[in-house]
Order: C-alpha cells, then sequence, then structure tokens
C-alpha cells in the first residue's frame, strides 16, 4: 500500500515509489491551501503516482476544512475531471 505523508515542514505531500519521491507543495494561506507544484520523477511517471497523491492530498483538505487554490496545473486538470473534489474551491 502506497502512504501519502503530507511533511508539514517542508510543505509538500510526499509518495514514495521505488525509492523515487513525488510531490505535491503547497502554502498555507489561512483557512486555503495552495498547490503550487506537482513533481514526479520520470521513472514512475504514468503509473497514476500523481492522481494518488493529489486524491490524498484533497482528502486531507477536506478533513481539515481547507479551501483549495489549484495553482498547480495538474491538481487544477485533476479537480475538473472529478466533480466530487469542486466543492473544495476557493
Amino acid at each position: 500500500m502506497q502512504i501519502v505523508r503530507d511533511n508539514k515542514a517542508e510543505q509538500e505531500f510526499e509518495l514514495v515509489v521505488d525509492g523515487h519521491r513525488a510531490l505535491a507543495a503547497y502554502q498555507l494561506e489561512g483557512d486555503t491551501i495552495v498547490f503550487t507544484h506537482t513533481v514526479v520523477p520520470k521513472a514512475i511517471e504514468g503509473r497514476g503516482v500523481a492522481s494518488t497523491l493529489i486524491r490524498a492530498a484533497l482528502d486531507s483538505a477536506r478533513d481539515q476544512g481547507l479551501k483549495v487554490v489549484p495553482q498547480c496545473p495538474f491538481v487544477a486538470a485533476y479537480m475538473k475531471r472529478h466533480p466530487e473534489t469542486r466543492d473544495l474551491l476557493a
């Protein structure tokens, strides 16, 4: 099972797959979380890693009562493809 970790010190959600670290960087601004960029190493691209990462990050935002600003194009596209996440939009 892949576990997404919220590295609060670095303001990144991270997921390690086969020794490679994918991340979704964010900034907290009051009751809003701004996702600034997502990075998935080439070695693990095409395996749904970014989607797994963002799904967990958005679940965390919901659990914390945060609104989301998807500055990152991947997060914006993910939220567009998953209407169940749109209520999180700031």
